[in-house]
């Protein structure tokens, strides 16, 4: 049996063993989208729906509730109304009568139903209402939750009674309302699908006698009407925040307007600026004191606080719908030429609104979808169908509305093709340098849900170009606001947003993608990894920016392999039970990464937490913040939705500190020191005992024995130290050289070094370059003077060089005894720390190597198979190099024992640092 038909048998066994709760006989009485949902999962739970009243058919078309009703042979009822003045009509009445509900159920109704009917079941009638009673009460109740600012949104479940919305509640439930949620944001988030839940909740209970009858407090009552077009002009003289509240609470319906030039124009999509005002043209607007200003982000607007809101979308009286940004050229749009795939395209999507605007005999290029009939609830099946049968494509809403003619909507759908939508829609201030015989183009800004925004206090920092100290350009410092606001999009993403309903494949299609992009900019990564890490050009293309591309590839295809299992336990006679597990994503994850791989370092986390769909909240470390910026521009490009990445420049004590305590991440993956790593882990375990994996520090040790390949060993030791500056997690900390061959080793080391090129990382002849920050230059010329002080022998350098930069000497010290601080504590540079082992002592040795609290990596080089085994198995790391050194590969795990951390990066152990097993089971 596969796994797929045996979820499908779990499946139907769970809904058979509803069956077995109380359950009663229902009517429903409403309408809608979410009244069908209703009905679907009052019909899963094993509820008999006796009875469906809805309205009639619109324009030909039958309201969703009786299209799932019919479909599924309930009766359906379709009055136009239940009572001619004041009285029940006798034959609606009766009809009514005749289904014999025990309990009728209003999820959405906008008839006015008779109170012989409300009080005609033996359980009377419930009622949902989207407020949290008895404020809001009324048809706008959801318009006026933000439209007065409301913190907290809801709605209730009560027993209908003659008052208006006045009647006993049943239950309730409350949600956050977020400061740019909009009408339809907080609906879908929160209201519409929690509030099907809660209707199914109330019925059960109701069936099985636990259902409160809470009378409303008349304190805190308000009411307020139903909201008109003509209500809805916007009064300019208030604080920027209320102006907001009041264009999103209007947004979609019936939408907050203003006169400009003469024309009623509308106004969507309303979010507070929290960043400076970006450049843009005056916009007059009537009543307002100061002109909005029309931006690339949108048309900004000004409050009587000074403060400032902006606004995405603009309709005008003709119904047509632009971007705000678009405002001074929206009579320049042109018909662009489809290509063969591109009409295939647009002939499915006019099959598809045939059959939507079924009123319609022919569709024709001026076509207006709303002008013909749909409704909103026609946007989603419009949306969804496109989805389904074009290959994937996926619109939102606001689509539909800002091209209503099928014309304008086919050259939507063009643009949505051929990337021209979403290059648009992204804005990217770059810094650039003519640098590497290139020009190089560096964001600079926080990437918070799609878009790049300058800090919200506005505060920048330097990031330094260590190869001369110069500034290389101002980025954005992060705070806490900024970091709350990445964690709301991240979660917005997986919760609500289009990631958490992808499948797997178009996951790792966006993946795939996004290594191809990296891949074609690997040049301008390389030379942006030089200028700000000052990691050699050469080494960067290959390592830094080449296994970030092989990661993303290799996590790209375990996207859909991703898989839990069936598994045999003891049977509950006489019944019998079936077991299985299932791997989901936790949600949001937050990643800190360090400086000295930092796109590498990137790719190696974010990799596996996006494989297994999680979103993310990232933070680069303070001096190495660009490449992070950059991968955050391309994928964008690539296709990943908004708020599923977010990359958060700044310090660890502000942000990371942060990130660490934040109630809404559920894993923290971080790389770092051991001492930072150990208050991450306590700042988790008090916030929210949120999962964790650490990569800390290593003293990771080098055995070489005399019957090694003598030059090899000489070549991979120097690698494992001096590797990319010695700014390496695995570097060999200490190597073990046996005494007869230590003396030869040292000469040749030495020798080598002599021959190494000092130099600028963008000379394709260098092969050492600076340090990556002056603070880490200095915590190596310390560590070189208390190496002589303790009475080691400095053979080699030991030096800063003497040229503009952070540049260090290659180094090399012997006679280092164990006691010393050289033996203990890493360096995380050039220098290379020998001591010597008597010949043949193979145990002294390992008890020398293991003498650390870090297992991150180790190393040994011997020609003897028996004797490498034999090394391999004692030693105490979670990698072990024989004959070789710094051979990684995205396929093998890597992370330490000890104090070096716990967890996998890399190979499909990463996968589970960033998955939760759930296990099912269940009786039949």
């Amino acid at each position: 049996m596969t796994a797929e038909s045996t979820l499908h048998l779990s499946q139907l066994i769970l809904l058979a063993l509803v069956y077995f709760k109380n359950k009663l006989k229902l009517a429903l009485i409403g309408q809608s989208l979410f009244g069908q949902e209703v009905y679907s999962q009052l019909c899963k739970d094993g509820h008999r729906v006796v009875g469906v009243f809805t309205v009639p058919d619109k324009d030909g078309k039958a309201d969703p509730l009786a299209l799932a009703a019919e479909k599924n042979g309930t009766p359906v009822f379709k009055f136009p109304r239940w009572r001619v003045k004041g009285k029940t009509i006798k034959e609606v009445a009766e009809a009514y009568r005749s289904v014999g509900a025990e309990l009728n159920v209003l999820p959405f109704c906008t008839q006015f139903i008779p109170m012989d009917v409300i009080d005609s079941p033996k359980h009377g009638s419930i009622i949902y209402h989207p407020s949290i009673l008895p404020r809001h009460r009324g048809a706008s109740a959801i318009n006026w939750t933000l439209i007065m600012g409301d913190k907290k949104a809801g709605f209730s479940v009560f027993w209908a009674d003659d008052g208006l919305d006045t009647g006993p509640i049943l239950l309730q439930k409350s949600c956050d309302v977020e400061p740019n949620d909009t009408v339809d944001a907080l609906y879908n988030r929160f209201l519409f699908p929690e509030g099907i839940k809660a209707m199914v909740e109330a019925v059960q209970l109701i069936a099985d006698g636990k259902a409160p009858r809470i009378p409303q407090p008349e304190e805190g009552a308000t009411y307020e009407g139903i909201r008109r077009k003509e209500d809805a002009e916007i009064s300019w003289d208030q604080p920027a925040e209320v102006l907001h509240n009041w264009i999103r609470g209007h947004d979609k319906v019936p939408g907050a307007w203003t006169e400009i030039n003469g024309q009623m124009v509308t106004f969507y999509g309303s979010s507070l600026l929290n960043s400076s005002v970006p450049p843009g043209e005056p916009l007059e607007i009537k009543g307002a004191k100061k002109p909005g200003l029309v931006t690339k982000k949108g048309l900004v607007l000004f409050g009587n606080d000074g403060k400032a809101l902006i606004v995405r979308n603009l309709q005008f009286e003709d119904g047509k719908m632009i971007p705000a940004s678009q405002y001074f050229s929206a009579g320049e749009t042109s018909v662009v030429e489809l290509t063969a795939e591109e009409v295939k395209v647009a002939e499915i999507i006019k099959v598809i609104w045939a059959g939507i605007l079924s009123n319609v005999p022919v569709i024709e290029d001026s076509t207006d979808f709303f002008k013909s009939g749909a409704r909103s609830m026609d946007v989603v099946r419009l949306v969804e169908e496109i989805r389904q049968k074009c290959g994937g494509l996926q619109l939102q809403n606001e689509d539909v509305y800002m091209a209503t003619k099928f014309e304008d909507f086919i050259q939507k759908v063009v643009g949505k093709l051929r990337g021209e939508d979403q290059e648009a829609e992204l804005v990217v201030d770059y810094v650039s340098k003519e640098v590497n015989e290139m020009t190089v183009k560096m964001p600079y800004q926080c990437f918070i849900n799609g878009q790049f925004t300058d800090a919200d206090d506005g505060k920048t920092y330097d990031t330094i170009n260590p190869t001369d100290g110069s500034t290389i350009c101002k980025v954005s410092y992060a705070s806490l606001v900024d970091v709350d606001k990445a964690v709301a999009a991240a979660k917005d993403a997986f919760e609500n947003g289009e990631w958490g309903r992808m499948n797997a494949r178009e996951r790792g299609r966006l993946m795939y993608r996004l290594a191809d992009l990296l891949e074609e900019n690997q040049e301008e990564l390389a030379t942006i990894e030089a200028l700000d890490s000052g990691a050699v050009y050469t080494l960067a293309l290959k390592t830094h920016i080449g296994m970030s591309v092989q990661t993303f590839r290799y996590f790209a295809g375990w996207c859909d392999k991703i898989q839990g299992s069936t598994i045999p336990i003891n049977q509950a006679r006489p019944n019998r039970n079936l077991t299985f597990t299932k791997k989901e994503p936790l949600g949001v994850c937050a990643i800190i990464i360090p400086w000295n791989y930092p796109l590498m370092m990137l790719a190696w986390k974010s990799a596996a937490c996006l494989a297994a769909g999680n979103t993310l909240v990232l933070k680069p470390a303070q001096v190495t913040p660009l490449t992070a910026l950059k991968f955050a521009e391309l994928s964008a490009k690539a296709g990943f939705p908004k708020g599923v990445i977010n990359i958060i420049p700044g310090s660890g004590g502000i942000a990371g500190q942060r990130l660490s305590e934040h109630p809404d991440i559920r894993k923290l993956g971080f790389t770092g020191s051991t001492l930072i790593g150990k208050q991450i882990m306590k700042s988790c375990a008090v916030s929210n005992l949120k999962k964790v994996s650490l990569e800390l520090g290593g003293k990771s040790p080098l055995i070489i024995f005399n019957d090694c390949e003598l030059d090899k060993a000489v070549r991979m030791g120097m690698g494992a130290v001096f590797f990319n500056k010695g700014e390496n997690c695995i570097a060999a900390g200490r190597l073990f050289v046996e005494e007869s061959i230590h003396d030869e080793f040292v000469t040749k080391v030495v020798e080598e070094i002599k021959k190494m090129k000092i130099g600028d990382p963008l000379d394709r002849s260098t092969d050492h370059g600076p340090q990556n920050h002056k603070a880490h230059l200095e915590k190596l010329l310390q560590y070189c003077e208390a190496g002589v002080r303790e009475g080691a022998t400095l053979v080699y350098g030991g030096r800063q060089v003497q040229r503009p930069g952070f540049f260090m000497e290659p180094t090399v010290f012997t006679d280092v005894e164990d006691h010393m601080y050289l033996a203990k504590e890493e360096s995380f540079g050039p220098i290379m720390v020998i001591s010597k082992f008597q010949n043949g002592d193979i145990d002294g040795v390992l008890q020398r190597a293991n003498n650390t609290e870090y297992g991150l990596a180790s190393g040994v080089f011997t020609g003897d198979i028996n004797k490498a085994m034999y090394v391999s198995e004692k030693l105490e790391a979670g990698t072990v190099f024989i004959n070789t050194y710094n051979k990684t590969d995205v396929a093998a795990p890597f992370g330490g024992f000890k104090q070096s951390g716990f967890g996998k990066d890399l190979g499909e152990e990463a996968l589970n640092e960033y998955l939760k097993t759930k296990t099912v089971t269940l009786e039949y």
